[in-house]
């Protein structure tokens, strides 16, 4: 028994340590100076919007594209996937009104959701590039520029990945938490893990794309609920880099009441067990550097869950006395810890990014014993729902879209 704590113990001390050494990337990357790639030719891009029932935000969001500035030929495709909403209306507005807006009517088909449709839009596009955006978002005016600018000027660049940051950070705490972590996955974890082994992992939204390499690869997996994160392990198995633009910018919604975050986040953490799945079962996920993403990915979606759990059995068992007291001081060390390296990611995002407040520092400290224990919860829910539909009653797991609120352009 002894061993087995001892052994577990220093798994979670090395995977403390792991953690923070990526922090400590992270802030490496983000103070050093950052000379701007220079290009001579901007090729041509296409911009892919997702979107179904959209029409209360998809006014605001068209309009933040058509502030985009970028020399080459861009186009804009707004992908409808069978609106039964006003979402057409708005975007034949748009394409009526700007030569490089284009309302596309996807046909019906299975499985539904985002792989589907982006699928459809590769099928029909010409360009070098495609770029992705959610259909909440509201990207800056130099976000694309800056993603082509990397893209060309990196090695086996595949693309490149930008920075989501949250439009509606300050209406209630749970936002608030939401934009923190953000901030510390992709201000820190992502520039950690580029700064470090040159890995890059793709967000989902305010992501480029050489057209030619994801039909290479078959396109997006249409099973796959988080097909960003499937198809950046493809990528990487295939010797392909994204290398991360923190100063490409893009902004959306999240979600503001615990109900649409349950269901938001456990849509992605089935999707992610599925990648899990896939991981386990399949030798190109262990294929060359697809293998540290494959880690990775083993690390953030289970072993940060199991750290949380085991950090407070510990704790609790330390308390009444069920170690020997060898052992007290060590676990209870392991315990606080765990709170001070997840505590200083989030105050080391909020300080490189500038948005250091009273509130953000004090939901900063409340984090760890709040947010972070939801995630346990979370991954146990999806687990649970994955099985049931995946082995027992062997149905298709269903993408369920983010409810969206009525916000002002920024």
């Amino acid at each position: 028994m002894n061993i087995i704590l001892i052994l577990i113990m220093l798994f979670f001390w090395l995977l403390l340590a792991f953690y923070s050494m990526l922090t400590l990337m992270g802030v490496y990357f983000r103070v050093k100076k950052h000379e701007r790639p220079v290009i001579n030719h901007y090729p041509s891009i296409s911009i892919l919007i997702p979107a179904h029932n959209e029409g209360v935000v998809m006014e605001n969001t068209l309009t933040a594209m058509s502030r985009i500035k970028y020399p080459g030929q861009l186009d804009i495709f707004l992908l409808d996937d069978n609106s039964s909403d006003d979402t057409p209306v708005i975007g034949k507005a748009f394409q009526k009104s700007f030569s490089r807006f284009h309302y596309i009517s996807v046909p019906s088909g299975e499985p539904k959701g985002k792989s589907r449709v982006l699928n459809y839009g590769l099928s029909f596009i010409k360009s070098k590039y495609f770029l992705v955006y959610d259909a909440d978002n509201q990207p800056e005016a130099e976000a694309v520029k800056l993603l082509v600018e990397k893209a060309e000027t990196t090695d086996n660049a595949a693309g490149a990945v930008g920075y989501v940051k949250t439009q509606n950070a300050k209406k209630n705490l749970l936002t608030r938490m939401i934009a923190l972590e953000f901030q510390v996955f992709q201000l820190l974890m992502q520039c950690g893990r580029w700064q470090w082994m040159k890995l890059g992992s793709l967000a989902g939204t305010n992501m480029l794309l050489r057209k030619e390499v994801v039909d290479e690869l078959g396109g997006y997996d249409v099973h796959a609920l988080a097909e960003d994160a499937e198809l950046t392990i493809r990528l990487t198995a295939e010797g392909y880099t994204l290398p991360i633009v923190p100063l490409s910018k893009t902004w959306e919604q999240e979600p503001e009441t615990l109900k649409t975050f349950v269901k938001q986040r456990t849509r992605w953490l089935i999707g992610n067990i599925y990648l899990l799945e896939k991981v386990f079962i399949s030798k190109q996920f262990w294929r060359k550097r697809a293998f540290f993403h494959s880690i990775q990915h083993i690390t953030v979606y289970l072993f940060f869950a199991l750290l949380l759990l085991f950090s407070h059995l510990f704790f609790v068992g330390s308390l009444f006395n069920f170690f020997e007291p060898t052992y007290v001081a060590p676990i209870l060390m392991l315990w606080f810890m765990s709170y001070i390296v997840y505590t200083s990611q989030i105050i080391g995002a909020i300080v490189l990014d500038r948005d250091v407040s009273t509130m953000n520092v004090l939901v900063a400290i409340i984090m760890y014993f709040t947010y972070a224990q939801l995630f346990a919860i979370l991954l146990a829910r999806s687990t649970g729902i994955y099985v049931w539909k995946r082995f027992i009653k062997n149905e298709v797991i269903g993408w369920d879209k983010t409810k969206r609120f009525k916000k002002r352009a920024i």
